[in-house]
């Protein structure tokens, strides 16, 4: 792997039920209302468990809803350091979110902008904000819990139809891509990211080289970026003779990327961007799937 790559690694689900019904807790007693959502309201729904494979917990919010505003949701931020979690509150268009860690567990709280009777779910998933204003109460863990009312059409939104049927490795990475809108053909005035394989210093701050296997140059790979925090949908191009394509990236966040080469494609679904670094994307012959923050800094 690259030097700053980590693989995705299933969560201690005890620790995690532990920090899930302290973060309930103290949610709670802020009397600040919350549901489960992504993987943690999908296992919780319909396996009345957590995802095995699953490497976070997802709870959120809805600013606007049920009295919440940002200051409140900052204030909540530091009762959660109160209880031993590091707690960073990071604001983006679509949502404030609150990157919550304690004891090698990952919690997500996010607390999402209502945009024209909408809300964006990652990977930017158009959801009615009117699915969260009365929650459906459901037993998980030997307690309750909320969640979005219908939580079926919440499903269907979010994974599609067969929302029922578990994924299999790499099924999951695959229908990230799938659900969002493809802006490949749009107008530079209408994609910010400018995907192209060839430079404009007007336009260009960044770049992402791809090596194959052996370090060497990769001409015609195909590259899909799309960020998770902003309203563009994805982009993608082929790389150039020096293997290189270009972006200018809207803000530093997480952005999916993908990178087919031959046969072979690999989707990385959380890769931490920034927008004037040079990238070098390397595959990993023993880690064709599950791997994060996998572009290398040059």
């Amino acid at each position: 792997m690259g030097l700053n790559s980590t693989l995705f690694e299933p969560m201690d689900m005890s620790i995690a039920e532990v920090l899930l019904k302290e973060a309930k807790q103290i949610l709670d007693d802020l009397g600040l209302p919350f549901f489960l959502r992504h993987g943690t309201c999908l296992g919780a729904v319909r396996d009345g468990a957590f995802i095995p494979w699953d490497d976070d917990v997802d709870i959120g919010s809805v600013i606007g809803l049920h009295g919440l505003t940002e200051e409140i949701v900052n204030e909540a931020a530091a009762e959660f350091r109160k209880h031993g979690y590091s707690a960073d509150v990071i604001d983006s268009e679509l949502h404030i979110s609150v990157d919550l860690k304690k004891d090698g567990i990952q919690m997500d709280w996010t607390c999402y902008r209502i945009i024209d009777g909408m809300i964006y779910q990652w990977p930017v998933i158009k959801i009615p904000a009117s699915l969260h204003e009365n929650l459906k109460p459901v037993e998980f863990l030997g307690t309750t819990f909320m969640v979005p009312n219908p939580p079926e059409e919440y499903f269907r939104l979010k994974y599609g139809e067969n929302w029922m049927t578990p994924k299999e490795t790499g099924e999951f990475e695959q229908e990230v891509l799938d659900l969002m809108e493809d802006h490949s053909q749009a107008s530079d005035s209408e994609n910010p990211l400018r995907l192209a394989n060839q430079r404009d210093e007007d336009q260009h701050t960044g770049s992402i080289k791809v090596v194959g296997f052996d370090g060497e140059i990769v001409a015609g790979a195909e590259v899909t970026l799309a960020p998770t925090t902003v309203l563009t949908g994805l982009d993608k191009t082929n790389t150039n003779s020096e293997g290189y394509v270009y972006f200018r990236l809207p803000e530093e966040a997480c952005y999916v990327v993908a990178v087919q080469l031959g046969d072979q494609k690999e989707i990385l679904y959380l890769e931490e961007l920034e927008p004037d670094v040079e990238y070098l994307y390397t595959p990993d012959p023993e880690h064709p799937i599950g791997r994060a923050n996998a572009l290398v800094a040059q």
